[in-house]
């Protein structure tokens, strides 16, 4: 190496691992912020974009609005996973996190039904749209990002930061729910208070894009000699179907894990068994702080013993316990988080190392989009419907023909993760 080319490398600053990280993560954690306000809020806001005669189908439309941002995700997954892959991950994290707080930005401020009429709710449409395709996006490039970023032995660990963020996002989003629902009144939380973190979300966007802008490309991404699918997707189909069918199986459960433990569960124990708006709020506020923070352990577990012990450990309880636990659930605090600690603390022992699975079935020229694509479209498939489909199913008193949805799902997952190689320790393809 010659003079010149040392002090070109000298001048380079030198970013450390941990920021490294925490640009392919927090990002993330403003992300999920954003996203998840929007359910938890709901109860809230519903009749300020719709009339106020019938408050349930209120809340059924607002949820439709929320089914409609997830099938955004698809497309967002292909575009901006092809985009990841053949331009860089963090170029694509800059795009995903500007769409996502300007779509919060837009709710937050949009007037109600009352001022502006219809115009109300094709606004939250046109913001929940944004969303969806900056959270299609997201989720592939932070997982292919990291996972790029980490040696082979400790990928599991690196990856476990991205649900580690999305966490700390989710429960933040729940923490000021528990905080708004103690300090101000139902009427006060209607009027105004459900706009206060949607406001707090565009804010927090700005930190999230000066850290990711702040930092170097994935190496995976930047290599000369890296192939660029023009049809990539035609590629996953034809050369990698089997990987592809296995991100499939492995969304089947997980989104229905999150869905009901993360979001569900507070809205559930408000309307279903009445407890107050701040109990609800509490128990999924204390169940998300264990969840976040057993990530990193099961990260490095999962790197030690291997990854599907923990997957297999997932769903077999999810298929063996689920139905009898959910059911026995009582109006009580205690009662409430055993509930969510029961659901979160399995769903981690997969969500720990779900990028580190899902980055390593597919080679960088089409990882990114090959995890986007099929994930973010079950996604939109299963999880934007759940939240509708749970409030109608509710009103009916037929709660329990979901349950039976669930057990499905699990058994279909199951044979996913017994079905799969093991990949701990094995270099990226």
């Amino acid at each position: 190496m010659n003079y010149a080319t040392q002090t070109s490398h000298a001048a380079k600053p030198q970013v450390s691992t941990a920021r490294k990280i925490a640009a392919g993560s927090i990002g993330n954690a403003v992300e999920w912020f954003d996203w998840t306000i929007y359910a938890s809020f709901a109860v809230f806001f519903s009749t300020q974009f719709f009339p106020k005669t019938d408050e349930t189908a209120s809340l059924l439309a607002t949820f439709a609005i929320f089914a409609v941002g997830f099938f955004m995700r698809p497309i967002g997954g292909w575009a901006l996973g092809i985009y990841s892959d053949r331009y860089g991950r963090k170029s694509a994290l800059g795009v995903t996190i500007m769409l996502m707080a300007g779509g919060s930005l837009m709710i937050g401020i949009t007037p109600t039904y009352e001022q502006i009429g219809l115009l109300a709710p094709v606004l939250l449409v046109i913001a929940r749209l944004m969303q969806g395709l900056s959270l299609g996006g997201e989720y592939a490039s932070a997982s292919t990002y990291l996972a790029e970023l980490a040696p082979d032995h400790r990928r599991g660990f690196f990856s476990s930061f991205v649900f580690f963020s999305s966490a700390a996002g989710i429960l933040t989003a729940s923490a000021i729910g528990w905080a708004l629902t103690t300090v101000l009144t139902d009427e006060q939380m209607r009027e105004f208070g459900w706009r206060i973190p949607f406001l707090l979300g565009a804010l927090g966007g700005i930190a999230g894009i000066w850290l990711r802008m702040s930092v170097p490309e994935a190496e995976a991404s930047t290599q000369k000699t890296k192939k660029v699918e023009k049809q990539p997707l035609r590629t996953l189909l034809r050369d990698y179907p089997r990987e592809t069918l296995r991100i499939v199986g492995f969304s089947i459960l997980s989104t229905f894990a999150f869905y009901l433990f993360v979001i569900y569960i507070p809205t559930y124990a408000i309307r279903a068994l009445h407890v107050e708006s701040s109990t609800a709020f509490a128990a999924n506020t204390v169940a998300m702080v264990a969840f976040m923070l057993v990530h990193p352990l099961f990260g490095m577990l999962s790197d030690k013993f291997g990854r599907k012990p923990q997957l297999i450990a997932f769903a077999l309880g999810y298929l063996l316990f689920f139905y009898p636990i959910i059911t026995s659930m009582q109006p009580t605090f205690s009662s409430i988080l055993m509930v969510e600690l029961f659901g979160l603390l399995l769903y981690a022992l997969y969500t720990s190392i779900a990028p580190a699975i899902m980055s390593e079935q597919f080679p960088s020229s089409v990882r990114a989009v090959g995890i986007g694509a099929p994930y973010n479209l079950m996604v939109a498939l299963l999880g934007g419907t759940t939240p509708y489909l749970l409030t109608w199913l509710q009103s009916h008193g037929q709660e329990s023909w979901f349950f039976y949805y669930v057990l499905a799902g699990a058994a279909l997952t199951l044979i996913t993760f017994i079905k799969m190689p093991e990949t701990a320790g094995k270099p990226l393809k």
